[in-house]
C-alpha cells in the first residue's frame, strides 16, 4: 500500500458528504445554543445596569413608584428553596438508597422508577394545585393557608424524582468489589451504605440535589398556589412569603415602568443563580469523574 492510497482525497463524494453532513450539525448545535445566548445577553442588558446595594437589600416599592428593591424576593427564594431542600433531600436520596442497594430489580422498586420517571414529566403546576388541594385550602399547617412552608413542599414535589434518580444512577456507580470488601472484614449493610458506598457517590449525589434546586427555585407556577407573595420582609414560615419568580410575574405585567425595571432586575438575579446552581452541577460531575 503507497502513501497515495492513503492520502486523504477531498473530491471523493464521501468525503464531501461527510464535510457538508458536519456543517450541518454544527449548525444544529449552534441554533439549539442560539436561545440560551440570547436570553442571557438580553436579561444582562435589561436587568444587569440595575442591578447595585439598593436593589439588593431593599423592598419593592408601591405600584407606580420609584426606587426600592427585591431584598425581600432574594430572601424568599432562598427560604423556600431550603424548605424543599430539607424535605426533599432526604427522601430523595434514602429512596435511591432502597432502589439501588435493597431492590435494584423487584417488581416494587421498578414501579418506583416509574413512577418517578411520570412524576419527573408531570407540569410544574400540577404539582402547585395538588398542595394547594391538600395543605392550603384545607389550612392543614396550624389554619393557616398560604405558607413559606407550602410553597416549600411544592417545590419538594418537584425536587424528588431529580434526587432519587442520581442517587440511584451514582449508587450504581460504585464497583461492587467495595461491597464486598466492607462485608468481607464483617460490616453490616448499613455500615456498608453509610462508610463505603455513600462517600464514593457524594459527588454525582450532590450534582443531582443541587440540579434539583436549581429547577425548583425557578418554578412560579407552585408557587403562586401555595407561597402566593408579599410585598414586606417574611412574617414567619407559615405566612405567605415573597419569592423573585412570582415577583417576576407580578410586576412584568404592571403598567409601570419602575415595576418593570424591577422584573428585569429580578430576572438577571434569578438566571445569574441557576447558571451558578448549575456550573456547581457541573463542576461537582466533573470531581465525580475524576
Amino acid at each position: 500500500m503507497t502513501p497515495r492510497t492513503l492520502s486523504y482525497r477531498h473530491g471523493l463524494s464521501r468525503n464531501i458528504w461527510n464535510r457538508l453532513l458536519s456543517s450541518v450539525a454544527a449548525l444544529f448545535t449552534a441554533l439549539a445554543v442560539l436561545p440560551l445566548v440570547l436570553v442571557l445577553i438580553y436579561v444582562l442588558i435589561k436587568g444587569g445596569s440595575l442591578i447595585n446595594m439598593q436593589l439588593l437589600t431593599e423592598l419593592p416599592p408601591p405600584p407606580g413608584l420609584d426606587g426600592g428593591g427585591i431584598g425581600n424576593a432574594i430572601v424568599g427564594t432562598l427560604v423556600v428553596s431550603l424548605i424543599a431542600s430539607l424535605i426533599a433531600i432526604p427522601i430523595g436520596v434514602g429512596g435511591g438508597i432502597y432502589l439501588a442497594e435493597y431492590s435494584r430489580s423487584g417488581p416494587f422498586a421498578q414501579f418506583v422508577r416509574f413512577g418517578t420517571n411520570v412524576l419527573a414529566g408531570v407540569p410544574s403546576i400540577i404539582c402547585g394545585v395538588f398542595i394547594y388541594g391538600l395543605i392550603v385550602s384545607t389550612r392543614a399547617l396550624m389554619g393557616q393557608s398560604y405558607s413559606a412552608i407550602a410553597g416549600g413542599m411544592a417545590l419538594a414535589v418537584l425536587m424528588i424524582p431529580t434526587v432519587i434518580k442520581t442517587t440511584d444512577e451514582g449508587l450504581k456507580l460504585v464497583p461492587q468489589e467495595l461491597r464486598w470488601g466492607a462485608m468481607g472484614v464483617g460490616a453490616s449493610r448499613v455500615i456498608t451504605i453509610t462508610r463505603v458506598t455513600l462517600p464514593a457517590a457524594l459527588a454525582p449525589i450532590a450534582t443531582g440535589v443541587v440540579l434539583g434546586i436549581a429547577r425548583a427555585a425557578g418554578e412560579t407556577a407552585p408557587l403562586i398556589f401555595t407561597a402566593l407573595f408579599s410585598p414586606f420582609w417574611s412574617d414567619g414560615l407559615l405566612n405567605p412569603i415573597a419569592s423573585m419568580s412570582v415577583l417576576i410575574y407580578n410586576y412584568a405585567i404592571m403598567p409601570y415602568e419602575a415595576q418593570i425595571s424591577l422584573a428585569w432586575a429580578a430576572s438577571f438575579v434569578l438566571v445569574m443563580m441557576i447558571l451558578a446552581a448549575n456550573l456547581l452541577a457541573r463542576w461537582l460531575g466533573h470531581l465525580s469523574r475524576q
